[in-house]
């Protein structure tokens, strides 16, 4: 370990390890159909998830190190007919959006949970406050619920591009009194199974099944700019309905329904970086290396599939995330740093062995 840490300390000054946040495994057999994923705000490493349907409207406090079910939270007094989002809001609150409809606009109401984020991850009944939800154009079916971080305004994406998905934009407080109504804001040309606002407001990240877009948050109009650079979610993920920002705003983490699906980071560059990630060291946002941008993303990396599991083909030019840094400034991971250091030492290694072979 000596040399590697030798070896780490004679890498270019332009070379920043970035800690990766680990792949983990939902281990819990009653976790199915985990469609919606909240990095905790209070609990470190903590993520919450839910079925989308369930014998009982239950969040579940998951160990991003172990995969471990370290609380089961139960929502008493509502239906839980649908549950198909969570998001953190700014005042510590979880949002649960009971959004989803199978029936593609068959219910006329839907319905936001509100609830305190626990202090101690341990079992509890919870009795949320609950916010009756109707469309301005007329019901339909949606799977992304996201609270703003600075303003804590709700919205919510529908879920085809075919029939034309939408941003709805949800009243400027809440009302647990009668129904609120949703208003268009903006039409999104993706399917969209999940969706997440970056912990400082200045990115939304919107997912289909196998492929996502990341925009730039204008936070003056309230409205999403689509940003050129694309973001690939991992590989493997066919039912991908689930994603969150890490609490530092520098990664993603994308998750799938399935027994013990898995749920994996994908590191974000350049503009797709939050303003607060960008700026606290890092990528600076500026192009690739020369790149030429010309509207479209570069086919640097593509996604394997040519297609995204029905959003559009909007997968199949995007660009990955593991390309070079910004002006020269390479990010690694930890674990490609630790791999690329394993590889010196064997090589020196292999050096010390010739050389003893030939007597030198």
């Amino acid at each position: 370990m000596a040399g590697a840490a030798a070896l780490l300390a004679l890498a270019p000054a332009g070379v920043a390890v970035a800690e990766e946040p680990p792949s983990f495994t939902i281990g819990d057999p009653r976790i199915t159909e985990s469609s919606g994923l909240a990095a905790s705000r209070q609990h470190p490493g903590v993520y919450w998830t839910h079925n989308d349907q369930d014998t009982a409207p239950n969040l579940y406090a998951i160990d991003g190190a172990s995969g471990a079910t370290l609380a089961t939270i139960t929502l008493a007094g509502v239906t839980g007919r649908d549950i198909e989002a969570i998001s953190p809001g700014p005042e510590g609150d979880l949002y649960v959006g009971d959004i989803g409809d199978n029936y593609d606009g068959g219910w006329d109401e839907v319905w936001i949970y509100r609830l305190p984020e626990p202090a101690e991850l341990a079992d509890a009944t919870v009795t949320p406050t609950v916010y009756p939800v109707r469309y301005d154009d007329g019901p339909r079916d949606a799977e992304a619920l996201m609270v703003h971080p600075e303003t804590g305004r709700v919205y919510i994406v529908s879920k085809k591009r075919d029939g034309g998905a939408a941003l709805y934009a949800g009243p400027a407080a809440l009302t647990d009194a009668g129904a609120n109504v949703f208003e268009r804001a903006a039409d999104i040309d993706q399917w969209v199974t999940d969706g997440a606002f970056s912990p400082d407001g200045t990115r939304l990240l919107l997912r289909g099944y196998l492929s996502a877009r990341m925009y730039r948050w204008d936070a003056e109009a309230g409205l999403p700019e689509p940003l050129a650079r694309r973001v690939i979610p991992p590989g493997g993920q066919l039912q991908g309905e689930a994603v969150t920002f890490t609490p530092d705003g520098a990664w993603l983490m994308f998750g799938a329904e399935g027994e013990s699906s898995s749920v994996d980071p994908v590191e974000l560059r350049g503009e797709l970086l939050p303003e607060s990630a960008a700026s606290g060291g890092g990528d600076n946002g500026e192009e690739d290396n020369g790149e030429e941008d010309n509207g479209e993303a570069p086919d640097a990396a593509r996604d394997p599939s040519g297609a995204d599991g029905g959003d559009g083909g909007d997968g199949g030019d995007a660009e990955g995330n593991a390309g070079d840094g910004e002006d020269g400034d390479l990010t690694i991971s930890a674990g490609l740093a630790t791999t690329l250091v394993v590889g010196a030492l064997l090589v020196l290694g292999v050096r010390r062995l010739l050389r003893g072979a030939r007597g030198d």
